[in-house]
C-alpha cells in the first residue's frame, strides 16, 4: 500500500499572514467604522422592506439610511483627502 503524499509544500500560515493587526490597521478600521454602521442600517432598512407594502413612514426611513451611508463616505473621503494633501 502506498501512503498519499501531497506534492506540494504544506501549507501553514505565513509568518507576515498570522499576526495582530499593527496600530495603523486599526486606526484605518476605526476611521471607516462610521460608514460600516451606517450600511449595515441602510441594510436593515431594506431586510425590513423585503417582505411587506412600503409605507409613507418606509420610505423617510429608507432617504434617511441612504443620506447617512452618503455622508459617512463624504466624511471618510475628505479625511483621506485632508491626510494626502500631496496627492493631487
Amino acid at each position: 500500500m502506498k501512503p498519499i503524499v501531497a506534492l506540494q509544500a504544506v501549507v501553514t500560515a505565513d509568518d507576515d499572514f498570522d499576526r495582530e493587526p499593527t496600530p495603523a490597521e486599526l486606526d484605518a478600521v476605526t476611521a471607516e467604522m462610521p460608514l460600516v454602521l451606517a450600511e449595515v442600517e441602510l441594510l436593515d432598512v431594506e431586510i425590513s422592506l423585503l417582505d411587506r407594502p412600503v409605507t409613507e413612514w418606509d420610505m423617510r426611513r429608507l432617504r434617511r439610511a441612504r443620506r447617512r451611508v452618503l455622508a459617512a463616505r463624504r466624511t471618510l473621503t475628505n479625511r483621506g483627502a485632508v491626510a494626502a494633501p500631496g496627492v493631487a
